[in-house]
């Protein structure tokens, strides 16, 4: 083996001055060690440069969507512009065109048919100020989403249950949410549900419902439950290991949760009709389950096939 490309000659003639009998196979296996070496150099090399194009990439990845949002917005102004800038004058844009004169000869016309004239002038330029207003609105309005990751799905604890004090039907839960304090929630849970079996449970509450009096109770979240009829309710049930304050997310409709439901848009009466429990007793919306990242999904206790409330 030729060593004389990697180490310098006298170390090579030293060695084998040394040792004549194995000279040989110290020199190939030093080279074998040097080269190792240098693999491994070009090796780690090529690593920290493929980090590199990945960070580049992911500012690259940045810096275009940066770039398609602010093009959106030019493409919004210029119809808007458009929009404005193809709309006739109104009277207050300009003069009046002068007023022919009448040929001689021709009739004059009659009062009713310049009132009718003066009338259709006047509706047409009201139709003209009214036009692009309402054109602008609805190139620029934009529809907000209706999916469920807008509602604030929170594991809670039952600290307390009670019976409503005015309301036989209704219970009273304190719930930990993982907040400051616990929350007061007003829940019809059915007659055959025991309230004292709910302390210390888990559950799924909806935070984000605006706070409201039900028969003189604050009622500052709401209880998940799935049923099949009034009699026959349960709690849906976290998955083992959640603690209060857990989300409870859908992998399929990422996205953060309205700060409060507006009651006008009725978020939650549009998406509950797809909130149901599968035949496995898994909860999910439109076959997408209800998650606890890295802890598993949320499950009715015994029923199955039934609706979420």
């Amino acid at each position: 083996m030729d060593t004389s490309n990697i180490f310098h000659p006298s170390l090579a003639a030293t060695i084998m001055k040394l040792d004549p009998e194995d000279g040989e196979q110290i020199m190939e296996y030093l080279q074998t060690q040097a080269l190792l070496t240098r693999e491994k150099a070009l090796l780690q090399a090529s690593v920290r440069e493929q980090k590199k194009l990945l960070v580049e990439n992911g500012k690259l990845k940045k810096d275009i969507e940066q770039l398609r949002v602010q093009l959106q917005e030019k493409q919004r102004r210029r119809v808007a512009k458009t929009l404005f800038s193809s709309a006739p004058p109104t009277p207050s844009q300009g003069p009046a065109p002068p007023t022919p004169a009448t040929p001689t000869g021709a009739s004059v016309p009659s009062s009713s048919s310049s009132h009718e004239q003066r009338a259709r002038q006047g509706r047409r330029r009201r139709g003209e100020r009214k036009a692009p207003a309402t054109c602008d609105a609805l190139a620029l309005r934009v529809e907000p989403r209706v999916d469920v990751s807008r509602l604030d799905l929170r594991v809670g604890r039952i600290l307390s249950a009670r019976s409503h004090p005015l309301v036989e039907s209704m219970s009273i839960q304190e719930v930990d949410v993982g907040e400051n304090a616990p929350r007061r929630v007003v829940s019809k849970l059915g007659e055959k549900t025991q309230l004292e079996e709910l302390q210390d449970g888990l559950a799924v509450l909806l935070c984000n419902v605006k706070a409201c009096k039900l028969r003189g109770v604050v009622s500052q979240a709401r209880l998940l439950c799935c049923s099949t009829s009034d009699d026959c309710i349960e709690l849906l049930a976290p998955p083992t290991g959640s603690v209060p304050g857990d989300r409870v997310t859908f992998l399929n409709y990422p996205g953060d949760s309205d700060r409060e439901l507006q009651s006008k848009q009725k978020v939650w009466e549009l998406l509950q009709p797809d909130l149901r429990v599968d035949n496995r007793g898994v909860a999910n919306y439109k076959g997408c389950g209800f998650e606890v990242k890295g802890k598993g999904l949320c499950r009715a206790p015994s029923l199955t096939n039934c609706t979420i409330k």
